[in-house]
């Protein structure tokens, strides 16, 4: 029965959106983060992310998969075009850690993604956009 399964809250596993300059094209890109801020590795992971706008505009459905994202350490998602901060950004997060599953939706609000929106990162020490 649904009811008897247990999923268990995410805690310090978090997305996060960093402007960094792009050497193959002299330009500075957003890219998306998976932060892995606990002292266990996270297995099997796989992230979903896609954007949808207000007047019915939708982005591409992006998936991800990972083995293991290691404890104290972030990993490179996708890139994320500024064109789509207008645009309700969901990333769905699932994962083990042990035979536990977790599993947790992150959404950015439109204009939720900018440079005066950046706080210092946890694992990465660098500047970008926490999205909680």
């Amino acid at each position: 029965m649904k009811k008897d399964i247990h999923i268990p809250e995410v805690k310090n596993v978090h997305i996060a959106v960093v402007r960094e300059w792009n050497d193959d094209f002299s330009s500075h890109d957003w890219v998306v983060y998976l932060i892995n801020n606990t002292t266990e590795p996270l297995e099997s992971v796989m992230i979903m992310s896609r954007g949808k706008h207000k007047d019915g505009r939708k982005t591409s459905t992006f998936r991800h998969a990972f083995k293991v994202v290691a404890a104290k350490s972030a990993i490179k998602v996708e890139l994320i075009m500024e064109e789509v901060f207008a645009f309700e950004n969901e990333f769905i997060l699932t994962y083990f850690v042990g035979q536990q599953l977790f599993d947790k939706v992150y959404i950015a609000s439109a204009y939720s993604i900018s440079e005066n929106k950046t706080t210092t990162l946890p694992v990465m020490e660098q500047e970008g956009v926490l999205i909680d």
